[in-house]
């Protein structure tokens, strides 16, 4: 595994990030007060995935990764970053407590992060079939 592609890898992982943040507070403004807190992070997890494909989509090329296997280490970096980014942010910044921050990944609870979080580590690789899918005629 190249230092480059873990760069390329790290850097669109930052745009992942500012894009997610910027969903966040959308949603936080927009769609918590038409649904409710869970269901809004509930919904957010799907737009997020979504959101996380078009990125890794766009950025697929750049970060030159070339085998399954390199696109399941990219998609696994990104899911460990994002693990310590949410649990940093909800922790020092936001100071969440423990039970508030675990809730999103109990899907007993309603969280869906752990499906969002499956979805991202399968970006990388669903990005490279869908970029090298053929157009339709």
């Amino acid at each position: 595994m190249s230092g480059r592609l873990l760069l390329r890898a790290f850097l669109v992982w930052l745009v992942i990030i500012a894009v997610e943040t910027i969903h966040g507070i959308l949603r936080g403004v927009l769609l918590v007060p038409i649904v409710g807190d869970i269901p809004a992070r509930q919904i957010g997890v799907l737009i997020g995935s979504l959101l996380i494909l078009g990125v890794a989509s766009l950025f697929i090329r750049w970060m030159a990764a070339r085998t399954n296997l390199q696109l399941l280490v990219v998609g696994l970096l990104w899911v460990v970053l994002t693990v310590l980014f949410e649990t940093g942010l909800g922790r020092l910044v936001l100071g969440l407590p423990w039970e508030r921050i675990t809730e999103d990944y109990d899907v007993t609870r309603g969280g869906f992060m752990e499906l969002g979080l499956l979805f991202m580590a399968a970006a990388p690789w669903l990005a490279a079939r869908l970029i090298s899918r053929p157009a339709p005629p």
